[in-house]
Order: structure tokens, then C-alpha cells, then sequence
């Protein structure tokens, strides 16, 4: 590390942040970059993106991290522009699927020879079945919100007098914002970032875990905010064509970035196809599947199609 330059007798807050981002300095940009290369990857070029000291993993392209961070500085610490590099880069852009062999003799991907690939973060999973459906607040700032969860898990652990003894849910728009604006209570988290790995905020956390449980796939099937999104991604679907293989590749390619391949068309729309018969046949049902959430469905889509197209939305989505 370069030695402390002091621009009084005594150095100052401001004399630190100058040196943490000194051109002098090596370290903070390559872990700045790294932890975004984690952050983009799942696996940083340094494993042990907490320690770059000598107890810690060395880089796997080392070249790579300084030439990066040399760039970062260079851009003007431009985040954003570090993170479209990474994304529009012919690494990242590979297919995730690789020969046995390729998963043999690499199963961490170390070497990088094919794209990354593992779940999102909790709280992008609510996000991304929020912005697929069309229903999400993009409004930034303002008070935490309390979107949908079970009755009764904050009264059991609040104290008498204490102001969140109570769980008030939000209304309207505030139910779709961002999972970044939800109101988080520390001895009763919300179920979804719990079941989805979201770290307990009582100490830092460098690196997440990804756990794979049955739970995770009953909350996405069963959760009324995941469920109300489906019902309204499933009224985009319906909207965007009128053939059910223009609407399968559609939903394909809003929820997954790709298109749908004939035999997905096939299997999809055999599934659509039963559920329509199975829903005209019990009216009431459709009707009661498509009015979960505070949203309304539209008056102007068969309830029995829109119950449906429901079902294979939440397919996608999960």
C-alpha cells in the first residue's frame, strides 16, 4: 500500500478517501471489480473475494483483474459502464450448456468456458415476476413498504409498545415496489427472502448462499404476490397474439430472453390446452383463480382463458 500523503499537518477523512482511491493504490479497485464480477459470474477471478491478503485464493486470470481495474480507474469509477462490459462480453454471453466433459474436468467453471449460470437473489426473484407482469412501481425512494405476507409473524415476536407490533400491509402501488423498499424486521424477516437465502443483516455478507429446498418452489407456486403476477404477465401473453405458439414464444422470450423451442410450444400449449377445458368446465374456479391480489383482472378476457394462461405463466415463472 502507498503511504498516507497528508495535505495539512494533520491528515483528514478527506486524505483517506484520496488514498483509498489513489492510482498508487492497487487494492480497492480490483475488490470493487471483483465483488462485481461475483456479483455477474456467481464465482469472483478472486474466490475469496473477502481476503485479497495472503491467507486468500489467488486470481484465476490475473491479467484479466488488473486490466479491469486499470479501466475502472480510468473510466472514472463508471459502474455502470463496468457492468455492461461484463454483460456484452463473449464470456458471459456463452451458453451455460457444455459438454459431460466440460462439467467433468471444470464443475466450478473455474476457467470460464461456458456462461454462468445459478438462481437469482431473493430479492430479484420477486422483482423479475413483478416486471415480467407488468405490475411493478419503479418509483425510487420514500418510506419502506410491507407487501403481501403470511398473517400473524411479527405479533408473536413484538414487544408491548413496540411501533412494528403489528403488521400493517401496504395498499395499491406500494404492494408492487421494488424488494429493496420492503420494510425489513430483524427478528421476523419476510418469508420469501428467508426461503430465497437473504442474509440476516446482523453482520456483513460477503457472498450469499444458495440453498435448493422444496419450500422455494411451493412459495412461487402458492404465494399470492407470485401468483396475482402470473395472472397479470398471463394478460400480456393473451394480448400479445392470438395463437397459442405466437403466445408461448412470446412469454418465452419476456420471462427467459429466448425463444421458445418447437417442442417447449408443445408441451406449453398442451398444458394451456387442458387447463382451458378443465376451467370452462368449472366456471366458479376460473373465476376464483384469477382474483388473488388487490389488483384486478381484466373485464374484457374470458375468465376461464385468463385462468389458464395463469397456470402457464406460473409455469415460466418458476
Amino acid at each position: 500500500l502507498p503511504p498516507l500523503k497528508k495535505a495539512g499537518e494533520r491528515g483528514d477523512r478527506l486524505d483517506l478517501a484520496r488514498w483509498i482511491v489513489s492510482r498508487e493504490n492497487p487494492l480497492t479497485a480490483r475488490v470493487v471489480v471483483n465483488r462485481f464480477w461475483q456479483q455477474m459470474f456467481g464465482v469472483g477471478l478472486v474466490e475469496s473475494s473477502h481476503d485479497f491478503g495472503t491467507q486468500g485464493s489467488l486470481p484465476t486470470h490475473p491479467e484479466l483483474l488488473d486490466w479491469l481495474s486499470v479501466s475502472f480507474m480510468e473510466s472514472g469509477w463508471d459502474v455502470k459502464g463496468l457492468l455492461r462490459l461484463m454483460l456484452i462480453s463473449e464470456t458471459f454471453r456463452q451458453r451455460s450448456a457444455a459438454p459431460t466433459e466440460s462439467w467433468r474436468a471444470a464443475p466450478d467453471n473455474k476457467w470460464l468456458s461456458r456462461g454462468p449460470r445459478f438462481r437469482l437473489d431473493a430479492e430479484q426473484v420477486r422483482d423479475q415476476a413483478l416486471f415480467v407482469s407488468g405490475l411493478i412501481d419503479l418509483k425510487r425512494g420514500g418510506k419502506g413498504v410491507n407487501p403481501y405476507q403470511p398473517p400473524n409473524i411479527w405479533e408473536p415476536l413484538a414487544f408491548g409498545g413496540s411501533n412494528t407490533r403489528y403488521y400493517k400491509r401496504s395498499q395499491g402501488g406500494d404492494l408492487y415496489r421494488r424488494t429493496i423498499y420492503t420494510f425489513i424486521k430483524r427478528t421476523a424477516p419476510h418469508p420469501l427472502m428467508e426461503n430465497f437465502d437473504m442474509p440476516n443483516r446482523e453482520s456483513s455478507c460477503i457472498r450469499r448462499d444458495r440453498t435448493n429446498t422444496p419450500l422455494q418452489a411451493l412459495q412461487l407456486m402458492n404465494d399470492v404476490q407470485h401468483f396475482e403476477a402470473a395472472r397479470a404477465f398471463a394478460a400480456r401473453i393473451i394480448a400479445a397474439a392470438p395463437g397459442a405458439g405466437d403466445r408461448i414464444d412470446f412469454a418465452y422470450r419476456t420471462a427467459l430472453a429466448r425463444h421458445a423451442e418447437p417442442d417447449e410450444i408443445a408441451t406449453v400449449a398442451a398444458f394451456a390446452h387442458a387447463q382451458l377445458a378443465r376451467y370452462q368446465a368449472a366456471p366458479d374456479e376460473a373465476k376464483k383463480a384469477i382474483n388473488f391480489g388487490e389488483s384486478k383482472p381484466p373485464a374484457d378476457i374470458d375468465p376461464a382463458e385468463l385462468a389458464a394462461w395463469t397456470l402457464v405463466a406460473n409455469l415460466l415463472l418458476n
